[in-house]
């Protein structure tokens, strides 16, 4: 049983890494460029969920739709300044102004809110037990689940049934086409950052719920890792961040119950090595070739 009660929390950790990671292949997918910043705009979600909920006494859910209405409007801002300048330069360049990106919001969230951490009160509360008692399962464990399953559905059917959807997979594929097309690139990219720092928002309120402590620091170890999933499932693909995040929340529980706590990490990253020597692209990636 206690197997069990380990593999449900694995699984619910995994969610909310899967959830993270849907916003990093989502941007990786269309814009070809790695929004390390997508961990502290995490942060930034649960901080005004944090305050939408204490200061202005809404509802749980009423909080988290501010803070994705917040986020949304934040992500667009970081494109716009941040990122569209740097389209056609160097990686290299884009990879360090997404790392200043996130001191910024770091710091700046260190000189709004302060470095105490803030008790955080869960979205949801109680639990279910089930096997006469046996087995415990929180509803934040429930409710993360399935917002992960819904969303992984929802971005599976937009991307492929929807207008804009279809141009994002355009953009994907080939800018320079998609914009002949009469597709707007630029408003498509906005798009998706929107969508992933929504969805970063949605992280930040159920990770502060699965672990109820809040400060300027707390997106920068779960975005790393959900960084890790999406490489793990296969940078680019919506399944593969959903399968990846699952799997690596399962590898960590499982980890820290039978190994060590201290070296649940390192197993992680451990295992995302072996997995990138087999299967370069991920589980679920494609492998390209470039033409000379």
């Amino acid at each position: 049983m206690k197997f069990l009660a380990y593999l449900v929390s694995g699984i619910s950790l995994g969610s909310i890494y899967a959830i993270i990671a849907l916003g990093y292949t989502m941007v990786y997918g269309i814009a070809k460029m790695l929004n390390f910043a997508h961990g502290d705009v995490i942060m930034v979600g649960g901080y005004i969920s944090f305050l939408a909920a204490t200061n202005l006494g809404l509802p749980a859910l009423l909080s988290v739709l501010v803070a994705m209405a917040f986020c949304t409007v934040l992500g667009i801002l970081i494109e716009g300044l941040a990122y569209r300048p740097l389209r056609s330069a160097p990686s290299l360049a884009v990879l360090i102004t997404a790392i200043g990106v996130s001191y910024f919001l770091q710091n700046a969230a260190l000189l709004i809110f302060g470095a105490n951490p803030k008790a955080y009160t869960p979205v949801v509360s109680g639990t279910l037990k089930l096997f006469d008692g046996q087995l415990s399962i929180s509803y934040v464990s429930i409710v993360t689940v399935v917002c992960c399953v819904v969303i992984m559905l929802a971005l599976t059917a937009f991307t492929g049934k929807t207008r804009m959807g279809k141009a994002m997979r355009a953009c994907s594929e080939d800018k320079g086409a998609a914009q002949l097309m009469g597709i707007n690139v630029n408003r498509t990219i906005s798009l998706t950052f929107a969508i992933g720092s929504a969805l970063a928002a949605v992280a930040g309120a159920l990770l502060c719920s699965f672990s109820p402590t809040l400060m300027p620091t707390t997106g920068s170890m779960p975005g790393i890792k959900a960084f890790t999933a999406a490489v793990f499932g296969g940078i680019g693909s919506i399944p593969g961040a959903f399968i990846g995040g699952i799997l690596l929340g399962v590898i960590e529980a499982l980890s820290r119950a039978y190994i060590s706590t201290q070296l649940s990490n390192s197993i992680v990253f451990a295992v995302l090595i072996i997995i990138l020597l087999v299967r370069p692209a991920g589980l679920m990636g494609k492998r390209t070739q470039e033409k000379v």
